[in-house]
C-alpha cells in the first residue's frame, strides 16, 4: 500500500504520467495530451511501466497501471511480460563495458517490484505469480553477485510479501465475525422487554463516546479493504474482458462485510427504537441517535451517520408519529439536509470535500478522519466505469478513465490509513457487534405494538403479521 500521497502532482489535472525521454508527445502509441498519458495499447503501457537505464515511471503511473491492468491481463501474465522486457534490457546492457549501469538498472527493477509487492501483495497469491517474481529476482541478482546487496534486498522484499499474504489470509479465516448478527426471528407478539434487558443507553449514554466507538469499528473494517477489491467493481462489469479478470478467480469478502456492517447498524438503530415500550423512553432513544449521528458528522464519519439516518427512516420507525411528535427534530432536519439525495447528494459531497481538505492540513489523527458513505463511493466508481469505455474505437486502452478511477480509490486508501485516535471500549464494541437485531417483520410487530395501526393499509399489514405468527407458533 502506498505510504505517502502519490497523487499530489495531479492537483488540477485528471491524469498524469512521466514521459519517457525517448518517447515524447509525438508518439502515436501511447498517446499524450498536455504531457499526460491518456491512451495506449496494452503492450505500450507495459513498456511505460518498466524502468530503463535513464527512466523510472511516475509513482502515480505505477499505481494506476498496476491497479487497472487486472481488467485486461492476469497479474502473473503481466509479471511474465515485465520479466521479458527486463531480460531484453539486461542483455543490451551486458554487451557494454559499464557494470555500474547494469547495477543501476537492477536497482530500478527492484524498486518497481518492491512498490508492486507492497501495494498489491495479493497479486502474488498464486504459484504462477510467485514463480514469475522469483525468476525476475534471480536474473536481477546476477547483476550484483559480488557483494550480494541485491540478493539481500530481494530476500527482505520476499519476506515482507509473505507476511502480508499471511496477514490477509488470517483475515479471510476470521471473516465470520463480520457477518450479520443473529436476527431475532422469534415470536415477539405480546412480549415486553424485561427491566433487566440491556439497551444501548444502558451501555453508553454519551452520544460522542458512541460516535467515537462507531468510528473505531468503521476504521477497523475499512482497513481490510484493498485497492484490488475496489477494482473488482470494474472488472466484474466488463463482459468483453471478463475472461481475463482476476476478480472471477479470487473472491473477496471485504466489500460484502463492510456493506453488511452498514445494514446491521441501520437495523440495530431501528431495533433499539422499536423495542422500547414507553413513548417517553422511545422519544429519548430517537433523540439520542440523532445526537450520535451529529457527532459522527462532526468527526467525519459519514458512513455511520448515513446508517443511523437510514435506520430512523425505516418504515417501522418512521411511522411512529406519536413518538416523533415529541422529538425535537431540528437537529434531525439538519442531518437529513446533509444527506439530501437531490442533485446527486450535492450537500453531502460538499461536506465530504470539506472533511477531505481538513484531513490534508490536519496535525492530529482526530482531524484526519474521513469515512465516506461507502455505497455512494462504490456507485461513483461504478458510474465512472459505465459512462467511459475501457477501450477507444482504435482499440487502445482508455487510460484517462483509469486515471480518474485510481485517483478516487487512492483517496479512499489515504483515508483508511488513518490510525484511530479513540481508545477501544470493549463493552460498547461488544454490544454494537453482538446485540440481537430484529428482522423487518419483527420491527413492524414491535412498531404496531407500540403505536397501533392508523389506516386500512397498516391494519391489513398488522392482521397479516399476527396471522403469520400464530400459524408459525
Amino acid at each position: 500500500m502506498p505510504q505517502t500521497p502519490i497523487f499530489s502532482s495531479m492537483l488540477g489535472s485528471s491524469c498524469s504520467g512521466q514521459v519517457q525521454p525517448d518517447m515524447g508527445e509525438r508518439c502515436v502509441d501511447p498517446v499524450y495530451q498536455d504531457g499526460n498519458l491518456v491512451s495506449g495499447s496494452l503492450e505500450a503501457l507495459i513498456e511505460h511501466l518498466v524502468p530503463t537505464m535513464d527512466y523510472y515511471p511516475d509513482r502515480t503511473y505505477i499505481f494506476t497501471f498496476l491497479l487497472s491492468s487486472r481488467v485486461f491481463i492476469h497479474p502473473h501474465e503481466l509479471l511474465a511480460k515485465v520479466g521479458q522486457l527486463c531480460i531484453k534490457q539486461k542483455q543490451q546492457l551486458e554487451t557494454g563495458t559499464e557494470a555500474e549501469k547494469l547495477k543501476s538498472f537492477a536497482a530500478k527493477i527492484i524498486q518497481l517490484l518492491k512498490e508492486w509487492t507492497e501495494t498489491f501483495p495479493y497479486d502474488f497469491q498464486d504459484e504462477k505469480s510467485m514463480k514469475e517474481l522469483k525468476e525476475i529476482a534471480h536474473r536481477i541478482t546476477q547483476c550484483d553477485e559480488e557483494n550480494g546487496t541485491v540478493k539481500k534486498i530481494i530476500s527482505q522484499m520476499t519476506q515482507n510479501l509473505l507476511m502480508a499474504l499471511s496477514a490477509r489470509s488470517q483475515y479471510q479465516e476470521i471473516k465470520e465475525k463480520f457477518r450479520q448478527p443473529a436476527t431475532d426471528k422469534g415470536t415477539i407478539l405480546k412480549t415486553k422487554p424485561q427491566s433487566t434487558q440491556k439497551d444501548i443507553l444502558s451501555v453508553c449514554c454519551d452520544p460522542l463516546i458512541l460516535a467515537q466507538q462507531l468510528t473505531y469499528v468503521e476504521l477497523e473494517r475499512v482497513s481490510n479493504i484493498y485497492p484490488e477489491d475496489l477494482m473488482q467493481i470494474v472488472s466484474h462489469m466488463d463482459s468483453l474482458d471478463n475472461h481475463k479478470c482476476r476478480g472471477d478467480v479470487t473472491k473477496t469478502y471485504n466489500l460484502e462485510a463492510y456493506d453488511n456492517w452498514f445494514n446491521c447498524l441501520s437495523m440495530l438503530v431501528a431495533t433499539e427504537i422499536c423495542r422500547v415500550v414507553k413513548k417517553k423512553q422511545r422519544t429519548r432513544m430517537v433523540e439520542f441517535f440523532i445526537d450520535v449521528a451529529r457527532e459522527c458528522f462532526n468527526i467525519g464519519n459519514f458512513n455511520s451517520m448515513m446508517a443511523i439516518i437510514s435506520g430512523m427512516n425505516l418504515s417501522p420507525v418512521a411511522r411512529l408519529k406519536k413518538t416523533w411528535s415529541k422529538v425535537k427534530t431540528a437537529k434531525f432536519d439538519v442531518l437529513e439536509h446533509h444527506m439530501d439525495p437531490s442533485s446527486n447528494f450535492c450537500n453531502y459531497r460538499t461536506a465530504l470535500q470539506g472533511a477531505a481538505q481538513r484531513s490534508q492540513t490536519a496535525n492530529s489523527n482526530r482531524e484526519k478522519i474521513v469515512i465516506p458513505v461507502f455505497n455512494l463511493f462504490i456507485k461513483d466508481i461504478y458510474f465512472l466505469h459505465k459512462i467511459h469505455t475501457n477501450r477507444l474505437p482504435n482499440g487502445q486502452i482508455n487510460f484517462k478513465k483509469f486515471w480518474e478511477i485510481s485517483r478516487q480509490i487512492h483517496d479512499f486508501l489515504t483515508w483508511k490509513q488513518v490510525e484511530c485516535p479513540f481508545e477501544k471500549d470493549k463493552k460498547i464494541q461488544s454490544y454494537l457487534l453482538t446485540a440481537p437485531i430484529y428482522s423487518e417483520e419483527a420491527l413492524f410487530i414491535a412498531s404496531f405494538e407500540s403505536e397501533g395501526p392508523e389506516n386500512h393499509m397498516e391494519k391489513d399489514s398488522w392482521k397479516t403479521l399476527r396471522t403469520t405468527l400464530l400459524n408459525r407458533a
